[in-house]
């Protein structure tokens, strides 16, 4: 079984560019403080590098 890791948006989409909203809903992340788990794969950790100042990322 793979790591898993917890990602929780903590800054709005509100004025962002389209393609940083569309990296959020990808990540399955829907409203402000939301945490999801998802397992730990490149493709994620490319997606959280993209809008790394808008969330909280754990372990």
């Amino acid at each position: 079984m793979s790591e898993k890791i917890k990602i929780t948006l903590v800054k709005s989409t509100i004025g962002k560019a389209k393609k940083h909203r569309d990296i959020v809903a990808g990540l399955g992340l829907t409203k402000l403080n939301k945490t999801v788990e998802l397992a730990d794969t490149p493709e994620v950790r490319g997606m959280i590098a993209k809008i790394s100042h808008m969330l909280n990322i754990a372990q």
